[in-house]
């Protein structure tokens, strides 16, 4: 069976997701566009976004969705995203906000403050401005899933990158705190944190990766746990994935509390 048919059969097997209409920022390559045939193979029609036009639209055509060029660092950019998928599907049920970048630079001699810019935008302000411009879609529609993509870098110290770092830990923080902050809407706010997976991030790590023997995840898996996170019912909640290991939700520890004063 090819890839087309498995997906129309998820389509029209009463998939769990049949009926939804789903986003996907950075949808034309690696994870992005593995999120996006689990989603289609679930039974969601699918929007994927992306700044690769040629991709994008390939991956569109593969799941029978639609395409929409869109630099996720623009919150103008994020607005007339859900609009055109409001336009295209009649609403939108859930956003993968997935698109992101390396930073390719630290703070020291090599800063680059366009290579910081370029990171921050992609890999934060995309997750702050498309769940601003999706949330009003999402009330609309009763509520819904925002899924945003972070790193084991967001949930560990990574010297070789700390400004990715930096930004994958505030996605973190941003899913923590905006778990339970929209659940009363019934918009369920989560993050996935996979290690080295399939894409092209780990393009310039991949020799590093080969000689000291470290396995790259599949996009599939990482895919796969997404869709386990927009089908069940957590909120604030942020999965890690691991070589080897089953995903589930990282357990944070609890920040003490404040001490007792001082005796006289």
């Amino acid at each position: 069976m090819t890839a087309t048919e498995t997906l129309r059969r998820g389509q029209t097997d009463g998939a769990a997701l049949a009926g939804k209409v789903a986003i996907v920022t950075g949808g034309a390559s690696g994870l992005g566009r593995a999120m996006a045939l689990a989603l289609a193979e679930a039974g969601a029609r699918v929007v994927v976004a992306d700044l690769d036009a040629r991709g994008g639209r390939d991956v569109a055509d593969l799941v029978g969705g639609a395409f929409r060029a869109c630099d996720v660092s623009d919150l103008e950019a994020n607005r007339a995203l859900v609009d055109f998928a409001q336009e295209q599907y009649g609403g939108v049920d859930i956003a993968l906000l997935n698109a992101g970048v390396t930073t390719g630079c630290g703070v020291g001699d090599d800063f680059d403050p366009a290579r910081y810019r370029r990171a921050m935008g992609a890999n934060l302000d995309g997750v702050v401005y498309g769940t601003h411009a999706v949330l009003p879609a999402l009330r609309s529609r009763g509520g819904g899933a925002i899924v945003a993509t972070s790193s084991l870098a967001g949930l560990a110290a990574v010297a070789l990158d700390p400004l990715y770092a930096a930004n994958k830990h505030a996605v973190v923080g941003l899913a923590r705190s905006l778990g339970p902050a929209l659940a009363p809407d019934n918009v369920r706010f989560n993050a996935v944190c996979p290690g080295f997976a399939e894409s092209r991030i780990i393009d310039p790590l991949r020799d590093m990766l080969s000689e000291q023997g470290l396995p790259v995840i599949p996009a599939q898996v990482v895919a796969d746990t997404v869709l386990r996170i927009v089908t069940g019912d957590g909120a604030g909640e942020c999965w890690f994935v691991q070589a080897g290991r089953e995903p589930e939700p990282f357990r944070f520890r609890t920040v003490p509390g404040p001490g007792k004063p001082a005796a006289v």
